[in-house]
């Protein structure tokens, strides 16, 4: 699968503007940058809203300030891109390392592994609630919430870079990637569109709608959980669309095989946050 910069749109370039040299501002980084920025907005708003930490007509206290929104975002961000980065090399293109280890810094060539990315994020959220001494599952289930924000834009600038496409397909909305000068190649699914509108924003009205009438915030986890078993299951789903990334591992897409941890890791979550009692201040 190509990992350049190469827009299935027709005239589209995947570069919004030259800056000077070589030095180009890229829909990949602006999605990137939009995605955490929206995200930051919607999490500073979270814990600024009492209620949402209680049950239904009383108000509870957030695990934190919303002051704390800018650190959290640093190293969220820090943990996105060097997680998402290596992850990518280690789960997808580990034959990088030794053959090309150049291109491991290449990030505005595309490539990020969601898997890498997440553990980048668990990190930071780790980091930020030892450091400022927060109960990590409450920290972590904020996190959880906005996640799928930076995955809607993440999907769509695979979108535009013409990478992570489909399988073979001659639908009615099939596609040509990773260009449309080459009327020769197949036509494929445009997959990337299918886990922006299932990983971004339906699991993001799921857990929308989970904190803020399920009250899921005051079960420490529990969001957490949901996310997690959400976005295996739409991963899992779409991977029978789009072009397995590498070699598959016991027949399974390694999209699969990788989420397979995030389905019982969330089952358990979700498990554990039901038997405990909720938290009511």
């Amino acid at each position: 699968m190509s990992d350049f910069n190469c827009s299935p749109i027709p005239g589209f370039d995947p570069v919004v503007i030259h800056l000077f040299g070589p030095i180009s501002l890229r829909w990949y980084a602006l999605a990137y940058i939009v995605g955490l920025t929206l995200g930051a907005w919607v999490f500073h708003h979270i814990l600024k809203n009492p209620s949402l930490w209680a049950p239904r007509g009383q108000k509870g206290t957030p695990p934190a300030s919303p002051a704390i929104t800018e650190d959290l975002l640093f190293w969220c961000t820090l943990g996105v891109i060097l997680g998402g980065r290596l992850g990518f090399v280690l789960l997808y293109r580990t034959e990088w390392i030794w053959q090309e280890p150049l291109s491991i810094l290449q990030v505005w060539q595309g490539g990020m592994s969601f898997h890498g990315g997440a553990f980048g994020v668990l990190l930071a959220v780790l980091y930020v609630a030892l450091s400022r001494k927060i109960a990590v599952w409450r920290l972590a289930d904020v996190v959880a919430a906005v996640v799928p924000i930076g995955l809607f834009f993440g999907r769509i600038a695979n979108f535009i870079n013409g990478e992570l496409y489909g399988r073979p397909w001659d639908g009615s909305w099939a596609m040509r990637f990773p260009c449309d000068a080459d009327t020769t190649l197949p036509l494929r699914h445009p997959s990337q569109l299918y886990e922006a509108a299932l990983e971004g924003i339906v699991l993001f009205i799921i857990l929308r709608i989970a904190i803020t009438h399920f009250r899921t915030l005051t079960r420490p986890g529990l969001t957490t959980g949901l996310f997690a078993l959400g976005y295996g299951v739409f991963r899992t789903a779409v991977e029978f669309a789009r072009e397995p990334d590498a070699a598959l591992i016991f027949g399974l897409t390694r999209g699969m095989a990788y989420s397979i941890p995030l389905w019982l890791g969330g089952l358990i979550l979700i498990g554990l946050a039901i038997k405990n009692p909720s938290v009511k201040k």
